[in-house]
């Protein structure tokens, strides 16, 4: 049997301008997961230049015949992310609220990468998914201008529902934690540095095998 705490965890960051708080996120998260001992796959979505547009191709959601199709996949940038999910035990999404969503390139990621005969399987289309991953934790850390309190009274945040309802059952349901940074834009460099320390410290707690 495979130790949990030795299986590699996968990072994305979600954030188009370099420098964003958002990459320093991200850097203290891979900091952390190696003063842990984890394997990290890094994923800097923008840097990558990753391509979030579904294929016609890829637009199969159920049935051995979308895996078959799925698995002949062309861009090898989209296989290396599928293939090294599939090793991983767990993952980290770090990115900004965006109209109540993630940035396209990542919502990109997840039609992507998400697919069957890679992250479930789906006999029938209006089934239940039998996830095909390994993932034991999953941690969202949200960058936020919008208070909470108008966050829950009239958005509803709909972060919680896409990742703790609509994508968990999909990834195996893993242990989900999210922490959500508020107000970014008016924090300063205090705040910002706790906010570092809350992160790398929710990384300590879920990836360190204590």
């Amino acid at each position: 049997m495979i130790d949990e705490t030795s299986r590699p965890v996968v990072v994305l960051l979600a954030h188009p301008r370099p420098g964003s708080f958002n990459h320093a996120l991200a850097a203290r998260v891979c900091d952390a997961l190696a003063h842990a001992g984890r394997p990290v796959f890094f994923h800097d979505l923008y840097a990558e230049g990753f391509d979030p547009v579904l294929t016609a191709e890829e637009a199969y959601t159920s049935g051995t015949r979308a895996e078959e199709f799925l698995a002949a996949e062309p861009d090898p940038l989209v296989r290396r992310h599928r293939e090294e999910l599939g090793e991983a035990g767990g993952l980290v999404a770090i990115h900004p609220n965006w109209w109540g969503k993630p940035p396209a390139i990542l919502s990109g990621w997840l039609d992507r990468i998400l697919v069957p005969g890679v992250a479930y399987r789906l006999d029938d289309a209006g089934g239940a998914p039998e996830s095909l991953l390994s993932l034991r934790r999953l941690l969202v850390v949200n960058t936020s201008d919008t208070s909470e309190e108008r966050e829950r009274t009239l958005f509803g945040d709909p972060l919680e529902a896409i990742w703790k309802r609509c994508l968990a059952p999909y990834l195996g349901e893993p242990e989900v934690r999210r922490l959500v940074l508020r107000v970014v834009a008016d924090a300063d460099e205090w705040r910002r540095a706790g906010w570092l320390d809350d992160v790398g410290t929710e990384v300590q707690h879920l990836f360190g095998g204590h």
